[in-house]
Protein backbone atom coordinates (compact mmCIF):
# COMPACT_ATOMS: atom_id res chain seq x y z
CA UNK A 1 0.00 0.00 0.00
CA UNK A 2 2.74 2.67 1.13
CA UNK A 3 6.05 1.51 -0.63
CA UNK A 4 7.75 5.24 -0.26
CA UNK A 5 8.36 7.59 3.02
CA UNK A 6 10.96 10.38 3.51
CA UNK A 7 11.08 11.88 7.13
CA UNK A 8 12.38 15.34 7.65
CA UNK A 9 12.57 16.71 11.11
CA UNK A 10 13.55 19.83 13.14
CA UNK A 11 16.83 19.89 15.69
CA UNK A 12 17.46 21.67 18.63
CA UNK A 13 20.32 23.24 19.53
CA UNK A 14 21.72 20.89 22.13
CA UNK A 15 21.54 18.19 18.89
CA UNK A 16 18.12 16.05 20.58
CA UNK A 17 15.70 15.74 18.01
CA UNK A 18 12.29 17.81 17.45
CA UNK A 19 9.62 15.61 15.76
CA UNK A 20 6.94 18.46 16.40
CA UNK A 21 6.94 19.03 12.41
CA UNK A 22 8.19 15.47 11.10
CA UNK A 23 6.33 14.25 8.16
CA UNK A 24 6.52 11.34 5.97
CA UNK A 25 5.34 10.99 2.21
CA UNK A 26 3.88 7.72 1.62
CA UNK A 27 2.60 6.55 -2.19
CA UNK A 28 0.05 4.75 -2.46
CA UNK A 29 -0.07 2.73 -5.73
CA UNK A 30 -3.66 1.92 -7.75
CA UNK A 31 -3.64 -0.61 -10.70
CA UNK A 32 -1.26 -3.05 -12.43
CA UNK A 33 -1.32 -1.93 -16.10
CA UNK A 34 -0.29 0.95 -18.24
CA UNK A 35 -3.61 2.86 -16.88
CA UNK A 36 -2.45 2.36 -12.95
CA UNK A 37 -0.89 5.29 -11.44
CA UNK A 38 0.52 5.87 -7.38
CA UNK A 39 -0.75 9.17 -5.35
CA UNK A 40 1.96 10.66 -3.10
CA UNK A 41 0.55 11.77 0.27
CA UNK A 42 2.07 14.29 2.81
CA UNK A 43 1.56 12.86 6.47
CA UNK A 44 2.25 14.82 9.56
CA UNK A 45 2.97 11.76 12.57
CA UNK A 46 2.55 14.47 15.34
CA UNK A 47 -0.88 16.17 14.15
CA UNK A 48 -4.77 15.29 14.48
CA UNK A 49 -6.13 12.90 12.11
CA UNK A 50 -6.83 15.87 9.52
CA UNK A 51 -3.10 14.41 8.62
CA UNK A 52 -3.10 10.73 8.47
CA UNK A 53 -4.46 8.16 5.77
CA UNK A 54 -7.04 6.18 8.05
CA UNK A 55 -7.58 2.87 7.06
CA UNK A 56 -11.19 3.87 5.35
CA UNK A 57 -9.31 6.55 3.40
CA UNK A 58 -7.28 3.71 1.61
CA UNK A 59 -11.12 1.48 1.32
CA UNK A 60 -12.60 4.34 -0.39
CA UNK A 61 -9.33 5.51 -2.71
CA UNK A 62 -9.62 1.61 -3.99
CA UNK A 63 -13.42 2.10 -4.33
CA UNK A 64 -13.12 5.24 -6.70
CA UNK A 65 -10.54 3.30 -8.46
CA UNK A 66 -12.32 0.25 -9.40
CA UNK A 67 -15.07 2.57 -10.74
CA UNK A 68 -13.14 4.92 -12.41
CA UNK A 69 -15.20 4.62 -15.56
CA UNK A 70 -17.94 6.52 -13.36
CA UNK A 71 -15.42 9.28 -12.33
CA UNK A 72 -14.38 10.10 -15.77
CA UNK A 73 -15.41 13.79 -16.06
CA UNK A 74 -17.91 13.98 -13.58
CA UNK A 75 -17.78 16.68 -10.44
CA UNK A 76 -16.71 15.53 -7.30
CA UNK A 77 -16.84 17.03 -3.91
CA UNK A 78 -14.65 15.23 -0.81
CA UNK A 79 -16.16 16.21 2.63
CA UNK A 80 -13.50 16.08 5.44
CA UNK A 81 -10.68 14.58 2.92
CA UNK A 82 -7.81 15.63 5.41
CA UNK A 83 -4.79 13.89 3.24
CA UNK A 84 -7.27 13.76 0.32
CA UNK A 85 -6.30 10.38 -0.87
CA UNK A 86 -9.76 9.27 -2.50
CA UNK A 87 -10.23 12.35 -3.51
CA UNK A 88 -7.01 12.62 -5.39
CA UNK A 89 -7.31 9.48 -6.84
CA UNK A 90 -10.57 10.80 -8.46
CA UNK A 91 -9.09 13.95 -9.88
CA UNK A 92 -6.24 11.52 -11.29
CA UNK A 93 -8.92 9.82 -12.86
CA UNK A 94 -10.23 13.33 -14.82
CA UNK A 95 -13.07 14.25 -12.12
CA UNK A 96 -13.58 17.58 -11.62
CA UNK A 97 -12.61 17.42 -7.87
CA UNK A 98 -12.96 19.69 -4.65
CA UNK A 99 -11.50 19.06 -1.64
CA UNK A 100 -13.22 20.44 1.44
CA UNK A 101 -12.04 19.98 5.38
CA UNK A 102 -13.20 22.40 8.40
CA UNK A 103 -12.51 26.30 7.18
CA UNK A 104 -11.13 25.95 10.86
CA UNK A 105 -8.40 24.26 10.58
CA UNK A 106 -5.76 26.12 8.08
CA UNK A 107 -2.79 23.33 8.71
CA UNK A 108 -4.90 21.08 6.72
CA UNK A 109 -6.01 23.23 3.82
CA UNK A 110 -2.21 24.30 3.35
CA UNK A 111 -1.21 20.70 3.53
CA UNK A 112 -4.04 19.79 0.87
CA UNK A 113 -2.90 22.54 -1.47
CA UNK A 114 0.51 21.22 -1.00
CA UNK A 115 -0.48 17.42 -2.35
CA UNK A 116 -1.84 18.96 -5.14
CA UNK A 117 1.22 20.64 -6.35
CA UNK A 118 3.27 17.48 -5.44
CA UNK A 119 0.82 15.06 -7.59
CA UNK A 120 0.22 17.72 -10.53
CA UNK A 121 -3.50 17.75 -9.80
CA UNK A 122 -6.35 21.07 -11.05
CA UNK A 123 -8.24 20.28 -7.97
CA UNK A 124 -9.43 23.05 -5.79
CA UNK A 125 -9.03 23.28 -2.20
CA UNK A 126 -12.00 24.45 -0.07
CA UNK A 127 -12.81 25.21 3.76
CA UNK A 128 -16.32 24.07 4.56
CA UNK A 129 -17.71 23.11 7.99
CA UNK A 130 -20.40 20.92 8.07
CA UNK A 131 -23.43 22.86 9.03
CA UNK A 132 -21.84 25.88 7.93
CA UNK A 133 -23.92 28.04 5.29
CA UNK A 134 -21.50 30.07 4.17
CA UNK A 135 -21.26 31.41 0.33
CA UNK A 136 -18.99 28.65 -1.34
CA UNK A 137 -21.21 25.79 -0.14
CA UNK A 138 -24.23 27.21 -2.49
CA UNK A 139 -21.69 27.14 -5.63
CA UNK A 140 -20.98 23.32 -5.33
CA UNK A 141 -23.62 21.02 -7.75
CA UNK A 142 -21.29 17.60 -7.14
CA UNK A 143 -22.43 14.27 -9.13
CA UNK A 144 -20.50 12.68 -6.51
CA UNK A 145 -19.76 13.67 -3.09
CA UNK A 146 -17.09 11.54 -1.21
CA UNK A 147 -16.63 10.75 2.56
CA UNK A 148 -14.13 8.47 4.28
CA UNK A 149 -15.02 7.47 7.68
CA UNK A 150 -16.75 11.03 8.32
CA UNK A 151 -19.25 8.81 10.50
CA UNK A 152 -16.85 8.95 13.50
CA UNK A 153 -18.09 11.40 16.21
CA UNK A 154 -21.78 11.12 16.53
CA UNK A 155 -22.35 14.83 17.51
CA UNK A 156 -21.38 15.29 14.28
CA UNK A 157 -23.80 13.62 12.68
CA UNK A 158 -26.23 16.25 12.07
CA UNK A 159 -24.14 18.73 10.67
CA UNK A 160 -22.39 16.50 7.94
CA UNK A 161 -26.45 14.93 7.16
CA UNK A 162 -26.85 18.76 6.87
CA UNK A 163 -24.24 19.32 4.29
CA UNK A 164 -24.39 16.03 2.60
CA UNK A 165 -28.79 17.00 1.76
CA UNK A 166 -27.94 19.94 0.89
CA UNK A 167 -25.10 18.92 -1.73
CA UNK A 168 -27.57 16.07 -3.17
CA UNK A 169 -30.63 18.46 -3.45
CA UNK A 170 -28.25 20.52 -5.62
CA UNK A 171 -27.20 18.16 -7.92
CA UNK A 172 -30.27 15.97 -9.01
CA UNK A 173 -28.98 12.34 -9.59
CA UNK A 174 -26.05 12.50 -7.02
CA UNK A 175 -24.94 9.99 -4.81
CA UNK A 176 -22.89 10.77 -1.75
CA UNK A 177 -20.22 7.49 -0.98
CA UNK A 178 -19.04 7.08 2.24
CA UNK A 179 -16.75 4.23 3.44
CA UNK A 180 -16.49 3.88 7.77
CA UNK A 181 -15.33 1.79 10.55
CA UNK A 182 -18.67 -0.46 11.69
CA UNK A 183 -18.44 0.67 14.85
CA UNK A 184 -21.79 -0.50 16.28
CA UNK A 185 -23.41 2.94 14.74
CA UNK A 186 -25.78 1.21 12.35
CA UNK A 187 -28.83 1.86 14.09
CA UNK A 188 -27.87 5.50 14.50
CA UNK A 189 -27.21 5.88 10.93
CA UNK A 190 -30.50 4.44 9.63
CA UNK A 191 -31.91 6.81 11.88
CA UNK A 192 -30.25 9.74 10.05
CA UNK A 193 -31.43 8.75 7.05
CA UNK A 194 -35.09 8.55 7.71
CA UNK A 195 -34.36 11.83 9.60
CA UNK A 196 -32.79 13.37 6.15
CA UNK A 197 -34.88 11.98 4.14
CA UNK A 198 -31.93 9.74 2.66
CA UNK A 199 -31.78 6.17 1.72
CA UNK A 200 -28.74 3.41 1.53
CA UNK A 201 -29.12 2.29 -2.26
CA UNK A 202 -25.22 0.21 -1.79
CA UNK A 203 -23.54 -1.53 1.13
CA UNK A 204 -20.31 -3.22 0.71
CA UNK A 205 -17.64 -4.90 3.18
CA UNK A 206 -14.53 -3.39 2.15
CA UNK A 207 -12.90 -6.09 2.59
CA UNK A 208 -15.52 -7.56 -0.77
CA UNK A 209 -13.58 -5.69 -3.27
CA UNK A 210 -10.13 -4.81 -2.08
CA UNK A 211 -7.37 -6.70 -3.18
CA UNK A 212 -5.52 -8.79 -0.79
CA UNK A 213 -2.35 -6.70 -0.99
CA UNK A 214 -4.29 -3.83 0.56
CA UNK A 215 -6.92 -5.70 2.67
CA UNK A 216 -4.32 -7.53 4.62
CA UNK A 217 -2.42 -4.48 5.48
CA UNK A 218 -5.70 -2.51 7.06
CA UNK A 219 -7.89 -3.62 10.24
CA UNK A 220 -11.69 -3.38 11.74
CA UNK A 221 -14.93 -4.16 9.87
CA UNK A 222 -15.05 -1.19 6.71
CA UNK A 223 -18.09 -0.34 5.63
CA UNK A 224 -18.91 1.47 1.94
CA UNK A 225 -22.10 2.91 1.58
CA UNK A 226 -23.83 4.86 -1.13
CA UNK A 227 -26.38 7.45 -0.08
CA UNK A 228 -29.32 9.34 -2.27
CA UNK A 229 -32.25 11.04 -1.15
CA UNK A 230 -35.12 9.08 -1.07
CA UNK A 231 -37.94 9.36 -3.92
CA UNK A 232 -40.63 12.16 -2.77
CA UNK A 233 -43.22 10.87 -1.32
CA UNK A 234 -46.44 11.85 -4.26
Amino acid sequence: MSDEEEDTSIESEDGEEHIKQMTKISSHSFGQTSEGFTIKIIENIEEEYGMFVWPCSVALAEYVWQQRLRFSGVTVVELGAGTSLPGLVAAKLGSDVTLTDNSTRPEVLENMERMRELNHLNCTVLGLTWGDWAAPIFNLKPKIVLGADVLYDTKDFDDLFATVTFLLQSSPGSVFITSYHNRSGHHLIEYMMVKWSLKCTKLLDAFSFMPSCKASSISGNIQLAEITLDDPIT
